[in-house]
């Protein structure tokens, strides 16, 4: 099994479109005003966007973008008028992340963990 995409809610998928065209992602489908879709510069993963009329209540969903040289990404992001809810921090979970949200409150964690992301020091092995 591999992930294909995430797909989170837009009020105006053009505003959408152009904020997570500003993170960085490629825009590859855009069929009509209601749906686009981006890949990740790195790997297979996409994201897409989807008209509703109203946004879900609650924390919904959060994204992961993983990016090796997050300090220099996120000064680049914040020159480009992106603002961040908090900068750059480490975590007790050995990543160092960043949040932010899309213009629909979506949740965003852009983070670096390297090895520690799939193989933190306390995985389980899966022979137990």
């Amino acid at each position: 099994m591999n992930l294909n995409q995430v797909t989170v809610p837009s009020i105006d998928v053009e505003r959408s479109v152009v904020f997570y065209k500003k993170l960085g992602l490629q825009l590859i489908v855009k069929t009509h005003s209601h749906y686009a879709r981006f890949e990740c510069p790195n790997g297979e993963a996409t994201i897409s966007i989807h008209q509703v009329e109203t946004l879900p209540e609650g924390e919904g969903v959060i994204i992961y973008f993983e990016i090796e040289n997050l300090d220099n990404k996120v000064k680049e992001l914040i020159e480009k008028g992106i603002v961040f809810d908090k900068k750059p921090e480490n975590k007790s979970w050995l990543w160092r992340e960043a949040h932010l949200r899309d213009p629909y409150r979506n949740r965003i964690i852009l983070f670096y963990a390297g090895r520690n992301r799939k193989n933190p020091p306390w995985r389980i092995n899966p022979s137990e």
